[in-house]
């Protein structure tokens, strides 16, 4: 054994692997931390790529994708201008109850239904429905709007929804209008929120539009207590229509 030991080729063996061992080693760690920093900087760059995409992607963005409100009809063009707007009216104290948001799209026909409801604390469009624009605004598209008392037309913009009564209409809600010079005659034009038997889907079948108001957002009778019981006394009613006039006077908007 002690022969073997001493013996040239042992020597030989012995020395080379004393050669190599710290090669092996210093190139395991060298190669073990190399991939550690790789992954690293793989996690980290992933992570600011993550960060900077989100905050490119705005909130309302975000919640238009999480609520599904493409596949439900509403524009994005008008959820965006309704979010920010709403945004906007807290900021100024303007509203008392947040977290509702109702927004009615006039970019689409009178047939489709247009009303959405949307909690935006739960993330839940809570009621989608037919609604009706003014006699004067178009026949299945409205296209014409007007502040002006006796137009029997609708107005677009930002209201605030206040209390309810039993009137001609049946069970209907007030609206005020928060736009000077765009909606702020609605209250005293009587432009409430009220059921009609002309806001229906047999009837948009038998006549190819759903029948008009006086200028007010009427909706379907049998719909009407829910959807004016969901969103009466102090949450945002957003009438939207990519009309230039009013997307560029509109004070809320451009603020």
């Amino acid at each position: 054994m002690n022969t073997l030991r001493t013996s040239p080729i042992y020597l030989l063996t012995a020395i080379l692997i004393l050669i190599q061992a710290p090669v092996v080693i210093s190139g395991f760690a060298t190669g073990k931390k190399l991939h550690l920093n790789k992954k690293y900087w793989q996690n980290s760059k992933e992570t600011n790529i993550n960060e900077e995409a989100n905050k490119s992607v705005s909130e309302s963005t975000l919640l238009y994708t999480n609520l599904g409100l493409a596949a439900k009809g509403l524009s994005e063009s008008a959820f965006t201008i309704a979010y920010e707007g709403y945004i906007k009216l807290i900021e100024r104290g303007a509203i008392s109850e947040k977290g509702m948001l109702t927004i009615v799209d006039f970019s689409q026909p009178s047939v489709k239904e247009r009303l959405f409801v949307i909690d935006l604390a739960e993330e839940k469009v809570l009621i989608k429905s037919l609604v009706a624009h003014g006699k004067n605004s178009g026949l299945n598209y409205a296209k014409s709007f007007s502040n002006t008392p006796e137009s029997n037309k609708s107005s677009l913009g930002f209201y605030l929804t206040l209390g309810t009564y039993e009137g001609s209409n049946g069970y209907s809600m007030q609206l005020k209008g928060l736009e000077k010079n765009i909606n702020n005659n609605a209250y005293d034009r009587a432009i409430v929120m009220h059921g009609a038997d002309y806001v229906s889907e047999q009837f948009a079948r038998n006549h190819g539009y759903v029948g008009r108001s006086l200028g007010c957002p009427a909706v379907p009778t049998e719909q009407t207590k829910k959807i004016i019981n969901t969103i009466k006394n102090g949450t945002v009613l957003f009438i939207y229509h990519p009309n230039s006039d009013y997307l560029n006077k509109s004070k809320i908007i451009n603020s």
